[in-house]
């Protein structure tokens, strides 16, 4: 079972384990404050295969009642504490969840509730052992639904364990480790990479509520953390700070990409301004985390998301799923014992992204001949104009490796004569002065004439969804703002 691998670890009773900004915890207390709380909600009727709803920030509780939840058998699913009661009674109530943990007193979701500031913190001793199998579900993580209503991703605790120690072997991760969590623990990259995988190993776990550059750099300098996880909205911003912003990052032996496509560009940025290396890797929730990673010893290709990690494959298939040779575009695919269940209640889903034993990502990418993946796009996003396919990413590429170009998101606009037509959001590093038609003269020296944005957007930011993913499906609401630098 997943829990007892990171918390009930007598060996490292003493060490401190995890922190948020108002408690500390050894392993020890930790164990006990999940046996309590696992008390407490089996006197509420939570039992094996039944699930907990979790509506909390970034906060030690919000781990203890996922623990607690894995204690006695049950599911623990993390629900968005800034989605609308909508939103998140959507979610409560698709996982069947029959408990609500949460910080609301006034949260109605028609299931019993329990605040995170009541848990008990010592235990009675009335729990018998944990009958928990492999093939428990572990976790219910909901999709964005950027291309319907959210899907229930479910993830056993054999998932959970082939991606956690996989991840610990691929970051190096041991016992004088300390990771300083700052992604939402709704979402599987803060609970895998920045939670689970360093207390498998006896490491240190610094939980911050949220991410904002100041506060993040000042906890740096605090907790003398080792890594960090983050997105490329996160290093953008900390790329963009003053010049004069030197903060002591000295701790910091390496940090993690994820969650979208990076520009190589901004990741050399980030390590020659803080002096650490960033590691880019690509998963998804399907995935259970991470499939990828460049190597944090050994050849780095920045621009690529890496090789396939330790026990998992990665591949590249055309539309009928017959394999692309080297170099070839097609779907990337995984396999491996990290790979979910299926969705919750959706079989048809299920089965259409599960296909003889390779999970279908619906993104779009090629291998080397040494087997790192590049991405191109994501299928859905692909625009074509004219008959001719344009990704997206090709054009973002080109525009992140303006020195002025902070991060950009291309979407494609219904056109009477082409169907479809790229158009260009950009945001600027402060200070930058360039223009949106400079811009457009920049990409015509890279891009053919097919692919230059017909027009460009200066924006002061991009709509990013909950785990910090640019949200294209807001940006193409706003195509009726009026076109800066036509290109063509």
């Amino acid at each position: 079972m997943m829990g007892y691998l990171v918390w009930n670890r007598p060996e490292f009773a003493d060490r401190v384990c995890l922190r948020d900004e108002a408690v500390e915890l050894t392993y020890g207390e930790l164990a006990s404050r999940v046996d309590a709380a696992a008390e407490h909600f089996a006197t509420l009727g939570v039992r094996r295969g039944d699930v907990l709803a979790i509506v909390l920030p970034n906060r030690v509780e919000l781990l203890i009642g996922l623990f607690a939840a894995w204690r006695l058998g049950a599911t623990a699913s993390p629900v968005n504490p800034v989605f609308t009661p909508r939103e998140a009674g959507y979610q409560i109530r698709d996982s069947g969840a029959v408990l609500l943990l949460t910080e609301q007193p006034d949260a109605d979701y028609d299931v019993p509730l329990v605040l995170a500031d009541d848990l008990p913190t010592e235990p009675r001793g009335t729990l018998p052992p944990p009958e928990v199998s492999p093939e428990d579900l572990a976790l219910l993580i909901y999709t964005s639904g950027s291309t319907g209503r959210p899907k229930g991703v479910m993830l056993d605790h054999a998932n959970l364990v082939a991606m956690v120690g996989t991840i610990a072997e691929a970051l190096d991760l041991g016992p004088d480790d300390h990771g300083l969590l700052v992604l939402p623990l709704f979402h599987v990259n803060a609970i895998c990479v920045s939670g689970l995988a360093p207390m498998l190993v006896g490491a240190q776990v610094t939980i911050l509520t949220r991410f904002a550059p100041a506060t993040f750099l000042d906890a740096i300098e605090r907790y003398r953390p080792t890594y960090f996880s983050g997105v490329p909205a996160i290093y953008a911003r900390l790329a963009g700070l003053p010049e004069d912003v030197r903060p002591d990052a000295s701790s910091v032996r390496f940090a993690v990409c994820g969650a979208a496509p990076v520009a190589k560009e901004l990741l050399e940025r980030m390590e020659a301004r803080f002096g650490f290396p960033v590691v880019e890797g690509y998963g998804l929730t399907e995935a259970t985390c991470a499939s990828t990673f460049n190597p944090l010893y050994g050849v780095r290709k920045p621009g690529t998301v890496g090789p396939a990690l330790p026990g998992q494959r990665v591949a590249v298939m055309a539309p009928d799923r017959t394999p692309r040779g080297v170099g070839q575009v097609g779907e990337v695919v995984v396999r491996g014992a990290n790979v979910m269940r299926g969705y919750l209640n959706l079989p048809a889903a299920t089965e259409q992204t599960l296909v003889d034993g390779w999970l279908h990502t619906g993104d779009v990418g090629y291998l080397d001949e040494d087997g790192y993946l590049t991405l191109v796009d994501r299928i859905h996003d692909m625009i074509i104009r004219g008959g001719e396919n344009i990704y997206p990413k090709e054009i973002e590429s080109v525009l992140g490796s303006h020195p002025s170009v902070m991060e950009s998101a291309v979407i494609g606009a219904a056109d009477e004569v082409y169907g479809e037509v790229p158009v260009a959001y950009v945001v600027l590093f402060p200070s930058a002065l360039i223009t949106a038609d400079e811009l457009t003269e920049y990409c015509r020296g890279a891009l053919t004439k097919i692919k230059l944005p017909v027009a460009v957007h200066l924006v002061d930011e991009l709509p990013k969804n909950y785990v910090g993913k640019i949200d294209k499906p807001a940006l193409r609401h706003a195509l009726r703002a009026p076109s800066v630098g036509r290109a063509l």
